[in-house]
């Protein structure tokens, strides 16, 4: 089965407190990585998160550790994929094509988006 949002893609964020108001709804971002044991995705740019990291030495003897900032993971149900032709969030459709490659007939699932028809890359 052919996933809705993949790594890459360019989504907006649809729920949660506005930007006004300290939160990420509207923002966009593209995914970094996508953990399908809980239905989540790091975006990058959103929900950031400070975490603390052990002071400790890296082989060359530089220190590392102290505060960071980093990108937590968001529910995929908050997201949408960004229209490439409109720049508005839109829903992820599927169409079965069928493509001759050296002369021999293939179908394949395409993604597209719901709104204007694109396909998604």
């Amino acid at each position: 089965m052919g996933a809705k949002i993949k790594k890459g893609d360019l989504v907006e964020v649809i729920s949660g407190p506005s930007q006004e108001r300290g939160g990420y709804k509207g923002k966009q971002g593209r995914v970094i990585e996508i953990l399908s044991d809980s239905d989540r995705i790091v975006v990058e740019g959103v929900n950031y998160v400070t975490k603390h990291v052990r002071v400790g030495q890296s082989d060359r003897g530089t220190r590392e550790g102290g505060i960071e900032t980093v990108e937590a993971p968001i529910h995929v149900s908050n997201v949408a994929v960004v229209d490439p032709e409109t720049k508005k969030p839109t829903r992820v459709g599927f169409r079965v094509e069928e493509v001759e490659k050296d002369g021999k007939k293939k179908t394949v699932r395409v993604r597209f988006a719901k709104k204007s028809g694109k396909d998604l890359a």
